[in-house]
């Protein structure tokens, strides 16, 4: 199976795409789709064409994305909420279907707490995944994304106690 995570933002919408197969995790491409500065109408065309070009090219079997949540300023979060929607309908315009994650949820699939650091959240993926550097910060909330729905999907609870381990064994 082959997952698409999208981290939406209205400057910055990363992506990261994993493979997984009998269990393993494994990587495929990452990286942010930028928007321009301006008006939000036109950097969410950006959006939805950016993320409509992933999809294109890397042919996902299935979306997942970050769900919003209401934090202080509820002027962000619904700017933000529009991003999302962009990445939304270019997946299902394509027949992908949408699962959606908290970043709660995120962080303690891939960290193991739900109140991980970013810092944490980079270095995790970058060890799931076994990647020679940190992925950028955007790209890392992507792919931390589809590892969590890989790891909700199969066998999640059994999958963090590897990723623990391998944690383990980075710090030795």
């Amino acid at each position: 199976m082959r997952v698409l995570g999208i981290d939406p933002g209205s400057r910055l919408t990363g992506f990261g795409v994993v493979d997984t197969s009998a269990g393993n995790l494994a990587y495929v491409a990452s990286g942010v789709v930028k928007a321009p500065a301006g008006e939000l109408p036109n950097r969410l065309k950006v959006i939805y064409a950016g993320v409509y070009e992933v999809i294109e090219t890397h042919r996902p079997d299935l979306l997942a994305v970050e769900r919003v949540f209401v934090a202080r300023n509820a002027q962000s979060a619904l700017i933000l909420g529009h991003a999302r929607g962009a990445a939304i309908c270019a997946g299902v315009n394509l027949g992908l279907p949408v699962s959606e994650y908290t970043a709660l949820q995120i962080k303690q699939a891939v960290v193991g707490k739900g109140h991980a650091a970013k810092e944490q959240v980079q270095h995790m993926v970058q060890i799931l995944l076994k990647l020679t550097g940190l992925p950028q910060e955007d790209a890392a909330d992507a792919l931390a994304c589809a590892i969590c729905h890989v790891h909700s999907t199969q066998g999640g609870a059994q999958r963090l106690g590897q990723a623990a381990k391998v944690l383990e064994v980075a710090r030795s």
